[in-house]
Parts: C-alpha cells; structure tokens; sequence
C-alpha cells in the first residue's frame, strides 16, 4: 500500500501548488491512497466547504483537520454530509462530524481498505479542547485495525515531545503516525522499531517565503502590537510539501520519504494571486 500525504495545505497558494504539482506527483509518487491536511486551505486558518470540495474533487480521497475544523461555518454545518473530512477524534463525542474512517483504497482489485484518523494534542492549543489522545489511541487502534492492517493517524500537535512520546505509544499498533500544525518540515522521518513510521512534521504546502503561510510583515506586527494577524496570505515561491509512505500487506511500514516540490509561481509568468483555484 502506497499512501502520499499532502502537508498542511496553507490559503490559495496551498490550493494552487497542490494542484499545479499533482501531475509531477502522479509520476514520481504513485499511490493507492491520497490524505491531505487542510487546517488552514480558506484563508490560512479553517476550511471552508468549497474548497473542501474542490480538494477532493483534485484528487484528495481525505482531507485531515486540527484546531481549526470548526473556524468555517459553512463546513461545520455541512461536515456531517462531507465524509471525506476529518475533525479530531478526541473531541467531546457532542462535536460533529468524525475523526475517523475507513476508505476505499484506489487501484486495489482486492478492495483493500485504509483507515485515517486524527489526533488533537493538548499542549498549545486554547480555542479547542480536547480530550487526552494518549487514552484515546489504543480503543481508537483496536477498532480501526479489527478492518484494515492499514492504520494512519495524522497528529496534530505543536510540542514536539507530546508528539514524540505518542509515536512510540503508537509504535507496531498502526502503520504511520504523521505530525502536523507547525507548518515547518522535519527532518527526522524515521521507522521505529516495531514497523511503525513516523514524522514530527510534514511541513506545509503553500507559500515557502512566509511564516506559516503568512505575509511576513503582518507576522512581526503581530509580535510588537500583540493583535493576531493570521489573515494575510503569502504567495512567494509556492512549494508543495509532504511524505510517502510505502507499507507492507502486514500495515508495517517499509519507508518513508520526506516530499519538497517547488512550484511556478503561473503559468507563463503570470501573477499567482491573480489565480483563484477554488471553485
């Protein structure tokens, strides 16, 4: 089973680079299963439904979300009819939608499944509480693995330690577990020992110039004035970030591969904010 995972998909510039590199993509990573985090796809923080729509229509058979799953009300109110987005599991059971589910793996005559499934970390995070994904992992991994062998776990996270210590309690009771929300690619992709693979961060999929997707400038006012700014997008040098993971019929890992694709900013030189990839 070979899954891409698409890293956090960050305003239009996200929306352009992951569709401008799908075809590079298909040639140089084929895969039987696509998942992509779409925390921050409308405007750099939530998910709206149209672009929910238009990422899956493109080719994402799931999109993945953290603490701002519920930032977009037209989605929230739609998520129960938008199988294909996830929220965090370890919400309180009262929250919409789901955080886990099984699909469909593409090119597979067997009908071979993939469970997905999202974790919330506790560490950072004030707008969202969640419940402890530590207790919640191993009644999360029993039922998704009495399907499929094929168990992926996005954990959307900020402190690195939380992450790390859940990899290791995750270690040989599912085939990845993928880190996200920092928006700053990792280099530590690894196989643990028992077969299960593992990134602190896949990065993201936007603008590289930036800060988290973000114009620079409205960044560091931020920091003198205290007032967030998380509203003005970046767009210098679009890249697409991610990993690709090769598991075996067992749902052990055999590698992981850290994925960096940089992206014409248009077509012809034209101006990529001139550009609106959503519908």
């Amino acid at each position: 089973m070979r899954v891409l995972y698409i890293a956090e998909i960050v305003g239009k510039a996200g929306v352009y680079a992951f569709k401008t590199a799908l075809p590079e993509l298909k040639q140089r990573y084929p895969w039987d299963f696509l998942i992509a985090c779409a925390d921050g796809a409308t405007g750099g923080n939530g998910l709206g439904r149209n672009h929910a729509a238009y990422l899956h229509k493109i080719g994402a058979n799931v999109l993945t979300t953290g603490e701002c799953c519920f930032f977009k009300k037209d989605l929230t109110e739609n998520i129960e009819k938008t199988p294909y987005v996830l929220r965090p599991e370890n919400l309180n059971p009262q929250a919409p939608g789901t955080g886990s589910r099984i699909f469909k793996a593409l090119n597979q005559a067997s009908g071979q499944k993939v469970a997905v499934a999202v974790l919330l970390g506790q560490s950072g995070f004030v707008r969202l509480h969640s419940g402890s994904p530590f207790v919640r992992l191993p009644v999360l991994l029993e039922r998704l693995r009495q399907e499929t062998p094929y168990v992926i776990i996005d954990f959307h996270a900020q402190a690195t330690a939380e992450k790390k210590t859940l990899f290791y309690g995750a270690d040989g009771r599912c085939s990845a577990v993928i880190g996200s929300h920092t928006r700053v690619q990792t280099a530590d992709e690894a196989i643990l020992p028992k077969g299960t693979a593992v990134i602190s961060d896949a990065g993201r999929t936007g603008s590289s110039e930036s800060v988290g997707g973000c114009e620079t400038a409205s960044r560091i006012q931020e920091y003198l004035s205290g007032i967030p700014e998380w509203t003005k997008e970046a767009w210098d040098k679009p890249e697409l970030q991610g990993v690709y993971i090769n598991i075996a019929a067992d749902g052990k890992a055999k590698s992981i591969e850290r994925i960096k694709i940089k992206v014409e900013s248009g077509a012809s030189g034209a101006d990529p904010q001139s550009l609106d990839p959503s519908p």
